[in-house]
């Protein structure tokens, strides 16, 4: 039985390294950006930040955004969702459009409601792009310029990039490429970047969308209540014959801290049951299957005879190698790789208080709010 184990961890690894589009080589990003064809006329873009209760950050989001070198003309509206610290004013002194939001309605999550309110203050068919970004997320000077070069040049009709998310506490160090890591293996870029794949990535505090084909996929409204929103909203795109590009960046990066494990639980068990389809026998599949590539490796080569043990080292180096990108990108050393099976145990427990919070009446909590389905 250990021997077949091994051998079901071993082959589960050659699989995810040698046929899962190559996403551990974290080597989908927006790095040649700047060598892409420029449009012969840019286009108008709006920027669209929901905010609520990010009086920390916000000022300093709308100013990197109001400072943007792009060519065209661009606005910038926050969404101020019933914030209680003086986000709004905040983002108005930093100069921008503020409109101001109202309760959400039954069906909608917080996040696409503050959008939609957003969005119904623009002019109809005046800006031809839109970009959903968040009020912890800081762009450099040259990202819209960026984002459209990448959409106008690859005739793409959403841009996606994941952000740089901050790296500094203790915590943040051990979880956080994690997440990004997970994420990838889940939806990996390369295929979602392909027209010919079923899958369809995005990470919603970077979203480029073509207004028109937005538009005519049905907006917001088909994912109104969807807590992983930005994926949705990157399925419904490419249902509707759309062309994606999601891809990692240093351009883009997120200023939200996670100083301790329990605020990183947090912002994972908020939507990890939901990547499931609230479905108990997904989960019961997940556990079992994380299980198997994550913890069953390092069990095998620590406490199994030989040659289990021997197939269970090769899987937990496998894990390890193909852990090493994401950590370097994040400036960590490889060695830490030979704790991903405790991290993914970790992930693991952030996903079974994801579903009881669910069970609960509690799930999707965000900003003092549950989604309620």
């Amino acid at each position: 039985m250990l021997l077949g184990l091994g051998l079901a961890t071993l082959a589960a690894w050659a699989v995810l390294i040698l046929g899962r589009g190559g996403f551990w080589r974290a080597d989908v990003d927006d790095r040649d950006a700047g060598s892409l064809p420029e449009p012969a006329s840019w286009p108008e873009v709006a920027v669209l930040i929901p905010a609520r209760d990010e009086a920390a950050t916000i000022a300093q989001v709308v100013a990197a955004l109001r400072a943007q070198d792009y060519p065209g003309a661009f606005s910038v509206t926050v969404v101020d969702d019933r914030s209680s610290d003086g986000t709004g004013a905040l983002a108005e002194g930093a100069g921008a459009r503020v409109v101001q939001g109202g309760a959400r309605p039954p069906g909608w999550s917080g996040k696409l409601n503050a959008l939609r309110q957003g969005l119904e203050a623009l002019s109809p068919g005046r800006h031809e792009w839109l970009l959903f970004t968040d009020a912890d997320i800081l762009h450099a000077p040259d990202s819209l310029r960026r984002l459209i070069q990448r959409a106008t040049a690859e005739d793409r009709q959403m841009v996606s990039l994941m952000a740089m998310l901050r790296c500094e506490s203790p915590a943040e160090r051990w979880l956080v490429p994690a997440f990004v890591f997970f994420f990838q293996m889940l939806y990996p870029f390369a295929w979602s970047n392909d027209p010919r794949a079923r899958t369809a990535a995005a990470a919603g505090g970077c979203l480029l969308l073509n207004r028109a084909r937005f538009e005519a996929a049905g907006g917001l409204a088909p994912v109104a209540g969807r807590i992983i929103d930005d994926c949705a909203i990157a399925a419904l795109m490419k249902r509707h014959g759309a062309r994606l590009w999601t891809g990692l960046t240093t351009r883009v990066r997120s200023l939200r801290a996670y100083g301790g494990v329990g605020e990183i639980r947090a912002m994972v068990a908020r939507t990890a049951y939901a990547q499931l389809g609230y479905n108990p026998l997904l989960l019961l599949g997940m556990l079992a299957g994380m299980g198997l590539v994550f913890l069953a490796p390092p069990l095998l080569a620590l406490l199994a005879p030989w040659p289990a043990a021997a197939l269970g080292a090769l899987a937990w180096g496998a894990m390890v190698l193909a852990y090493a990108p994401m950590l370097r990108r994040y400036g960590l050393g490889a060695w830490r790789g030979l704790a991903l099976p405790l991290v993914a145990g970790a992930y693991l427990l952030f996903t079974l208080d994801s579903a009881l919070a669910e069970w609960r009446g509690h799930g999707g909590m965000w900003k003092g709010e549950a989604l309620r389905r």
